[in-house]
């Protein structure tokens, strides 16, 4: 078996030198990757899955290589993770020196630069001209629920709103913000207590309100079944990333924002999925001039190494009292230069303009075949953060199924296709911003044919 597109001659802006093409020798998957998921199966918790059965050994530029030399488009970047591009070769050579240099100490224990560049830099680039203080974490999960810890501090409030559709993380607190049971939730509680749940502005689902409706709805709710003088903090992810990319209609963020500050609610952006120039704007509330109290974010910041980080108002992130905030790992000195070499590239190589490139790509060609294809109800996302809702066309019911058929085509073809959604029938796009056009296209072309074959 053998299929190929010629190079990509657009340059990558990152990851070894890999040919960036769709390559497939074997068919998918072929006889190691199987060989390793057979490994994987009696060695791994059933509880791990894995979405794409691949064996990967290299990845760079837009593609994804398998034991097999097969060569994939990747369109998933890792769920929004190597936005500088797999293996960025600033990336790399930032690891490589702190590596030699020394892996841990453990911040709380002994200080080092490279954490205190890293909050400077978050602290600078973050919306809002404020003054502001960083703390850094693992991942977003932890990152989220050190911003709940720090919006009840301050407020001395217990109560968490959240969204209808959420995703905040798989802890136990997390999970109660999160919206969707099934496979985040279920069997594992009891949850932690004082979350409350109100509608999102789902423009595509929610009978035509606009965001001022919508937020009216949610503040009534809140107002009611809360009260302001018990809510801690508002969370919201400005674009809903694991509840299919959902994009509040305009006006809908502004409204709470508004709301939180007139009643001393702290209003917290989870951005972990769309910061760092994911969206067209370094981060995503840029795009409807909010600027939130407090900011988490994870994923594209250090290049593939494990990073979160809360940044706040110097008031709000001060009121946790010394000790309060730490871990072990938080902050660790490999993965803080790992994020200052991809901060820099966020910052110099030309990427946020790059992903809304790749956004008029995307929704360009995907409303073309909305025209003419029934069945995909919705278009949707900014930058390269774009997905489709594929609907049954004579209900307008989720269609799950064709979701998973389509996806399984991607891969079978050469491309690394992810879904989303509450109904799971959300085709999820986040490419790397490293990624030429000639691949993304070729990536289009295959997603496009499997959902015509489907």
């Amino acid at each position: 078996m053998s299929s190929t597109v010629a190079p990509s001659t657009s340059a990558a802006a990152g990851g070894p030198s890999l040919p960036q093409e769709r390559r497939l020798v074997t068919e998918v998957p072929g006889p190691r990757s199987r060989a390793l998921l057979e490994r994987k199966s009696r060695a791994v918790a059933s509880g791990v899955g894995v979405a794409v059965p691949i064996a990967v050994v290299a990845a760079g530029g837009g593609v994804v290589v398998d034991a097999d030399g097969n060569s994939l488009i990747d369109l998933g970047s890792g769920i929004a993770v190597t936005s500088v591009g797999n293996a960025h070769p600033g990336v790399v050579d930032a690891v490589q020196q702190q590596v030699q240099a020394f892996t841990h100490t453990c911040f709380t224990i002994a200080a080092y630069d490279g954490y205190v560049e890293v909050a400077e830099a978050l602290n600078r680039l973050t919306p809002g001209d404020h003054e502001k203080r960083t703390a850094l974490f693992n991942s977003g999960a932890e990152a989220v629920e050190n911003a709940v810890k720090i919006a009840r501090k301050h407020t001395g409030r217990q109560a968490i709103v959240v969204f209808d559709h959420a995703y905040h993380g798989r802890t136990n607190l997390t999970m109660a913000l999160t919206a969707k049971n099934q496979p985040y939730k279920n069997g594992f509680g009891p949850f932690a207590p004082e979350v409350y749940r109100v509608p999102m502005s789902y423009p595509f689902r929610d009978g035509g309100l606009s965001g001022a409706e919508a937020a009216k709805r949610a503040i009534s709710q809140i107002e009611k079944q809360v009260g302001a003088e018990n809510t801690a903090a508002v969370l919201i992810e400005p674009i809903q990333g694991e509840g299919g990319f959902v994009v509040p209609a305009p006006g809908f963020l502004s409204a709470l924002s508004e709301w939180a500050t007139a009643n001393g609610v702290v209003f917290i952006a989870d951005e972990v999925q769309t910061g760092f120039a994911r969206t067209g704007a370094m981060f995503a509330s840029e795009h409807e001039g909010v600027v939130p109290d407090v900011v988490t974010t994870a994923k594209g910041m250090a290049g593939g190494m494990p990073l979160s980080a809360v940044t706040g108002r110097a008031e709000i992130m001060d009121s946790a009292h010394v000790g309060g905030l730490g871990g072990t790992y938080g902050g660790n000195p490999v993965a803080c230069a790992a994020a200052l070499a991809a901060i820099h590239a966020f910052e110099h190589d030309g990427l946020v303009e790059r992903a809304a490139e790749i956004g008029d790509v995307l929704l360009g060609r995907l409303r073309t075949a909305q025209a003419t294809d029934p069945r995909i109800g919705d278009v949707r996302g900014r930058g390269a953060m774009v997905a489709v809702e594929l609907v049954d066309p004579a209900t307008g019911e989720a269609d799950a199924a064709l979701t998973g058929r389509v996806v399984r085509y991607a891969y079978e073809h050469g491309v690394i296709a992810l879904t989303a959604g509450t109904y799971g029938n959300v085709l999820r796009f986040l490419p790397p911003l490293a990624i030429g056009d000639d691949l993304l296209h070729d990536g289009l072309d295959v997603v496009l044919e499997g959902l015509a074959t489907a």
